[in-house]
């Protein structure tokens, strides 16, 4: 992120603001899609939040080895995988958010309850593939 040296009145050394709306927009994204995998993430395994298994459609339960709270262990780890990715790889980590967010909206529309959180789901696809394009500019400066 590009931002600009200030000295403040004490004489130290300050940042500012990103100067550009594209760069305050990485900053905003990056910033939401490293935390709320990561934190998504270890709530898998806390279960503070909600009981993360009734979001599991039955199909995919009987996919992945183990039981649904076994499924839910990992993806609890992918997600705070894909939260850390996005932290030092945002280039990266953002279509692997995105592509983990499809995953998650294609369960949820098969499941058939929970369509109003796959359309704020898919909102989230979107702001992750935006953050993946201004990460792609980024890299070209």
């Amino acid at each position: 992120m590009s931002t600009q040296p200030d000295v403040s009145s004490t004489g130290r050394s300050a940042t500012r603001w990103p100067a550009t709306g594209a760069e305050q927009a990485f900053f905003l994204l990056r910033t939401v899609f490293t935390i709320a995998p990561i934190a998504f993430g270890l709530d898998k395994f806390t279960q503070v939040l909600v009981d993360w298994e009734m979001y599991l459609a039955p199909w995919i339960n009987d996919l992945v080895p183990g039981s649904a709270h076994d499924a839910m262990m990992i993806v609890g780890v992918v997600e705070i995988v894909a939260g850390l990715l996005v932290a030092v790889r945002p280039r990266i980590g953002a279509y692997v958010v995105a592509a983990w967010l499809a995953g998650i909206i294609v369960n949820l529309l098969t499941l058939g309850d929970f369509y109003d959180v796959a359309l704020r789901d898919f909102g989230l696809l979107v702001g992750a593939l935006a953050l993946g394009r201004l990460a792609s500019d980024r890299a070209k400066r």
